[in-house]
């Protein structure tokens, strides 16, 4: 049987109400620009006519108020403008980040690798900023076009060829304006792809810290990360030249323009066609006209929002898992079935498994060496990712079918590096699919052999993580004590213990079987004395189910004491220490002799 097909998110999907601001700060914005401007376009008339008549016969005291209340609306208007600019662009940044997250935390997991921790960090920072400024430079750019269209419109009102003096200019301002966008959206593409680099380098180089002052390669990695900052200098260079140019043209032919504007005016001020107050509204509208040059900054931001919602919108539809609407059966144990199991990546098989069976309420190692596919199986496992084939079911019910809630209630899973958030020591083991009470919260601590070092915390469970000096093997134990408290029917820990040692892992898993919370385990394990214990072992080979069985019966084969590391009589330095934990803690049985990996 296929694989349940995958969900692939949209903007109409994702844009329902209540995910989005709308249009309405966008109308709001282009509204009160609108506003300025005609206003701005209202403004030199009547100050012209209150000077022709002061002029004459002195009686413009009307008209002057007129102008004067004119100007404090404009400025007034200006102000409102920014104010809702500033509300509509943090509206939409937040959205537009809120929409991407949520893309990526619901995406099928194996899809989210092409993008980096810096690739995803660059684009829900400067590509959400630069894009959640779009929709307020759209709604100037049309306010800042209509001032010059209304300014020409009344320039031709007043004398129609100082109207035409400017109009010649203005299809040389419009072509400026048309090569600066072509070709700023190109460099603008570039430049934000580079940026995602050189993130995604510097986060690789900050977890990878201590390696690299052990290793002395620190002027190696600075040179790496460093390295596509020539190619971003050069990109950068391009678009401020390109900004700079389309500047520059206009800041020429604006004076220009307004120059040929007066100098028509005063010749028609000279023939009695105009008079002074027409010739002072003239040369405001001749440079309100020719304001087309300005627009270029608007232009730049909103070729800049546009291709950065590009680059946030392929995280926001990232494909999902679709989920079912049943629900597992009551009282189930928790058996865990595979069948006939394929996943493939780039065409290539990565994991067969036919009819593999753990029965409930079991622990079941996952073992083989690197790149055997062990944490495909345990993603598939748990329903992280879909097989290409076959089904994985949970208590007789294919997992495609289950409901999201009743999934990640009855399937648990704990990894190397959990992901704790923030909050407090407690809100951290609480978080989760279940509602857990301090007891169980205390309880979960205890099974994951983290209560001592929880209690010498500052404020012990009322610690924030923050102001915690937690080590590797202590936070890797509070992911497994959040685990631990939201057990249902499977577990799997993929990894999950790699930072305890022995000892404290022998004593985690012995807590777990005596807890009354029996859930199905699923552990991928790296030492023979976690396989040992449990109650049967997956064995991997080069994708493949190779052998289900005990560890004890397994252990006879040489190619598997070899997953280990062992030599052929199956001895090694910790062979007895590993033997005592076996017989200790083992359901499986004796070991002869195993070697720590």
């Amino acid at each position: 049987m296929g694989t349940t097909p995958i969900r692939r998110r949209t903007r109409e999907t994702q844009g329902s109400p209540g995910t989005g601001p709308g249009r309405v700060p966008e109308l709001m914005v282009l509204v009160c620009s609108v506003a300025a401007a005609a206003v701005a376009v209202c403004q030199p008339l009547v100050l012209g006519r209150a000077l022709d008549l002061l002029l004459h016969d002195g009686a413009g005291g009307p008209w002057l108020v007129a102008s004067a209340a004119l100007l404090v609306g404009e400025i007034l208007l200006d102000a409102l403008t920014a104010l809702l600019t500033g509300r509509c662009t943090a509206d939409w940044t937040a959205s537009i980040r809120s929409r991407a997250l949520r893309g990526l935390l619901h995406a099928v997991p194996d899809l989210t690798r092409p993008h980096s921790p810096g690739d995803v960090a660059t684009r829900l920072t400067l590509n959400a900023a630069d894009a959640g400024a779009a929709p307020a430079a759209r709604a100037a750019l049309a306010a800042s076009l209509l001032t010059p269209a209304g300014a020409l419109v009344a320039l031709a009102v007043v004398d129609v060829w100082v109207a035409a003096c400017v109009l010649a200019g203005l299809p040389v301002l419009a072509l400026v304006l048309r090569s600066f966008a072509r070709d700023t959206g190109t460099t603008v593409g570039a430049y934000q792809r580079v940026q995602s680099d050189i993130a995604a380098r510097l986060l690789e180089t900050m977890a990878g810290a201590e390696t690299i002052a052990a290793a002395g390669t620190a002027a190696r990695e600075r040179e790496r990360v460093l390295r596509p900052l020539a190619e971003l200098g050069s990109l950068g260079e391009r678009m401020w030249r390109l900004h700079g140019r389309a500047l520059a043209t206009g800041g020429v032919l604006v004076p220009l323009l307004t120059v040929a504007a007066t100098a028509v005016g005063g010749l028609r001020l000279g023939a009695g066609a105009l008079s002074v107050g027409e010739l002072l509204a003239v040369c405001r509208y001749a440079q309100l006209a020719a304001g087309f040059g300005g627009a270029a900054t608007l232009v730049g931001a909103l070729v800049r929002g546009r291709s950065a919602r590009e680059r946030t919108t392929t995280l926001e539809e990232l494909p999902a898992l679709r989920y079912g609407t049943r629900i597992l059966p009551p009282g189930g144990a928790g058996s865990l079935e595979l069948r006939g199991v394929r996943v493939l990546r780039g065409g290539t098989e990565v994991l067969r498994a036919d009819h593999v069976l753990v029965p409930g309420g079991l622990t079941a190692a996952v073992v083989g060496r690197s790149g055997a596919g062990k944490s495909v199986l345990a993603a598939v496992a748990g329903r992280l990712i879909d097989p290409d084939r076959g089904q994985v079911l949970l208590d007789g019910t294919p997992l495609e079918l289950v409901t999201r809630p009743c999934l990640r209630a009855e399937v648990g899973f704990a990894f190397a590096r959990p992901a704790l958030g923030e909050g407090t020591v407690a809100q951290a083991v609480a978080a989760g699919p279940r509602a857990v009470s301090p007891h169980q919260v205390r309880a979960a601590v205890r099974l994951a052999d983290a209560e001592a070092f929880v209690r010498r915390l500052p404020r012990a469970y009322d610690t924030p993580l923050a102001d915690a000096p937690l080590s590797g093997g202590e936070y890797q134990r509070l992911g497994l004590a959040r685990a631990f408290a939201h057990v249902g029917r499977l577990l799997v820990m993929d990894d999950a213990t790699s930072s305890l040692d022995t000892a404290t892992e022998h004593a985690v898993e012995q807590a777990q079987r005596r807890s009354p919370a029996v859930a199905t385990r699923l552990v991928v394990a790296h030492r023979p004395s976690v396989a040992a214990r449990a109650d049967l072992v997956i064995w991997l080979e080069s994708g493949r189910v190779r052998a289900v069985g005990t560890h004890q019966r397994l252990w006879e084969e040489a190619a598997y004491r070899a997953v280990f590391g062992t030599g052929e009589n199956g001895a090694g330095p910790f062979a007895a220490q590993d033997d005592r934990d076996g017989v200790r803690g083992g359901r499986a049985g004796t070991l002869r002799g195993e070697a720590r990996s």
